[in-house]
């Protein structure tokens, strides 16, 4: 049975996608923690609008959790367009891609999740779709094949991914707007959480969501998630308001500590420092030790525990660092003195 990891930024299914599309802003000025991408788009939306022209296309990339796919939804609102979301997995074959496309009304927003997971034979579709609105689509083969010039609607193409690293160069470049999303601040995620909180229509101090944000793991979808369970153990065990206590005891439950941390994060440093003395060790080893997916590991563990300066990624492997040894309450012994502690020994 897999193990729901309730920090992680990865949706955790469709009750968690139901939940978090009920909280989503629809205008950009509800939008928190972009930085500077706001003003771009207050600028490119304008303009666009002034010429009566489609929005030019956005790459938004990022880790997971950081309001990508809300972002693509405030700008279809802003436009007053439609928006059309698909993913990169989801795009197999040309024909998915040329149904969609076709499909899509003057202005309208295309928006593709996890974009760098496109079958090569499908973005070569997108090239021509993104610079001159049409595709030419090949029907038969050998002597009797013949090609099929579709023109377009002019759209806008707004793609995600959370490694931009494998997105080929030819379709990274054009794109006009690409924007690279951090982590957010815990004054950022406080904003976002009183919002949530007012939306739900539910009391809270000032501390408790204080609190929420500091273990939020700088990802808005992480504070949702966890403002649902507060405020569910608030109304099962308490008076349905969100107080400091309240708020500990929820999320002492769930086993989340005062870093963000739960117990998969916590085991997995632990095996770094118990089993392999810290390492640096393997990321193959640590997933066999603990019983986990390597890719589990990567792209759900780590991120934030390096982000947090708990782990430290080396050409020969994983290693924890002095922090993490502090949190888990762990004596260091820096290799050297252990080296000498050994030798003292006999």
């Amino acid at each position: 049975m897999a193990r729901e990891k309730v920090i992680s930024s990865q949706s955790t299914g469709a009750d968690d996608e139901q939940f978090n599309t009920a909280l989503r802003p629809t205008q950009l000025d509800e939008c928190i923690g972009m930085g500077d991408l706001l003003a771009k788009l207050r600028i490119a939306i304008t303009a666009a609008q002034k010429r009566e022209e489609p929005m030019e296309h956005v790459l938004l990339h990022g880790p997971p959790g950081l309001g990508k796919t809300t972002l693509a939804y405030v700008i279809a609102h802003e436009m007053g367009t439609t928006i059309r979301a698909t993913s990169g997995p989801a795009l197999t074959r040309q024909t998915d891609l040329i149904g969609i496309l076709t499909n899509l009304e003057r202005g309208d927003v295309l928006f593709i999740d996890e974009i760098h997971r496109l079958a090569p034979a499908v973005e070569e579709y997108i090239y021509p779709a993104m610079e001159v609105y049409k595709v030419d689509f090949v029907v038969d083969s050998g002597m009797h094949s013949r090609t099929i010039n579709l023109p377009l609607k002019p759209f806008t193409l707004i793609g995600a991914t959370t490694r931009a690293g494998l997105l080929s160069p030819p379709l990274r470049t054009r794109f006009g707007i690409t924007h690279h999303l951090d982590f957010w601040t815990a004054e950022e995620l406080l904003a976002r959480l009183r919002m949530s909180a007012d939306m739900l229509e539910t009391k809270y101090d000032h501390d408790a969501l204080l609190q929420l944000a500091g273990r939020a793991r700088g990802t808005p979808r992480i504070a949702n998630r966890l403002l649902r369970r507060c405020r569910d153990y608030a109304q099962v065990k308490g008076d349905g308001k969100l107080t400091v206590k309240t708020v500990q005891a929820a999320l002492e439950l769930e086993r989340i500590d005062e870093l963000g941390l739960d117990e998969l994060d916590r085991k997995f440093l632990g095996a770094i420092i118990g089993t392999y003395k810290g390492g640096p060790v393997g990321i193959e080893a640590v997933a066999a030790t603990l019983g986990e997916e390597t890719d589990t590991l990567v792209d759900v563990v780590e991120p934030y525990l390096l982000q947090a300066g708990l782990l430290a990624r080396t050409r020969r492997g994983r290693l924890a660092t002095t922090k993490a040894y502090e949190h888990l309450k762990i004596e260091h012994i820096p290799p050297q003195a252990e080296g000498e502690l050994f030798d003292a020994n006999g």
